[in-house]
């Protein structure tokens, strides 16, 4: 049962209907997946409608632990699978070269005497980290000192000693490539996925109910991605197997249309 909220404090209770009671926990975070009451994704620019709706900036910033307790706090924000939903959404807004009309930049920290942001990123891809220091920054500061930082930098017209600028790319950023200043794209793509995970026999349901909701349903989810899954199972019988096991466990398997069984000397 989700709760619908909005930031004056009034609260109201939606119930949601279930087409089946069976497999109550996959089918109810479906149902909340479906109907966008939990996000197992969220894009830059919907994190930037948010962070402009309430609004949650506090000045020209907003600080990034902060915005993830604020994600997990606050009923009439989105309610997310987890934080990795969020700074998934920051490495997409941070990375995007739009991200001056439609995301935001990011900052290792903001210098109160300075009044400057140290460490600041645009257009390129970035590693998120939540700490006390780092900061998303809307787009029209960040762009107010890169411009500031370009001027600043720029050769006067008459030393003849001092080379050209470097330009500076649609971003407005220069075009600096470095350890600390990655170009979009150049990270190596994250093609495949395996796990694999011990279950315990007693509480299989249980455990395979989690299994399908958190892994399965997230990688199906997706787009254009191939799920595979095999179940491994494998028993050591103490007393061994009487033929009547045999033929049970051969004919369910066969039923069930196992690609391999059978029963071994040990």
């Amino acid at each position: 049962v989700p709760v619908q909220a909005d930031p004056k404090g009034d609260v109201s209770w939606t119930d949601l209907k279930l087409q089946s009671q069976e497999n109550l926990a996959a089918n109810a975070a479906k149902k909340l997946k479906n109907d966008e009451s939990l996000l197992v994704q969220m894009g830059a620019v919907r994190l930037r409608a948010e962070l402009d709706r309430i609004p949650l900036w506090t000045g020209n910033h907003v600080s990034v632990k902060q915005l993830a307790e604020y994600m997990a706090r606050y009923l009439y924000l989105p309610r997310l699978r987890d934080e990795q939903v969020l700074f998934a959404a920051i490495r997409e807004g941070v990375a995007s070269l739009t991200w001056q009309a439609e995301t935001f930049a990011y900052a290792e920290r903001w210098d109160e005497q300075k009044k400057r942001y140290l460490g600041l990123r645009t257009g390129q891809s970035i590693c998120v980290v939540a700490d006390d220091s780092s900061v998303l920054v809307k787009p029209e500061a960040a762009a107010a000192q890169l411009a500031a930082d370009r001027q600043a930098a720029a050769p006067t017209a008459s030393d003849p000693n001092i080379s050209p600028a470097m330009p500076a790319d649609a971003g407005g950023t220069p075009r600096q490539v470095d350890c600390d200043m990655a170009a979009p794209g150049t990270a190596p793509k994250l093609r495949r996925f395996h796990g694999a995970v011990k279950a315990d026999p007693i509480r299989f349901g249980r455990d395979t109910a989690r299994i399908a909701v958190e892994v399965v349903q997230y990688l199906t989810g997706l787009v254009g991605t191939n799920v595979e899954i095999t179940i491994e199972i494998r028993a050591d019988l103490a007393e061994g197997a009487s033929d009547k096991t045999v033929r049970d466990l051969t004919e369910n398997c066969r039923t069930l249309k196992f690609t391999s069984y059978g029963f071994e000397e040990a």
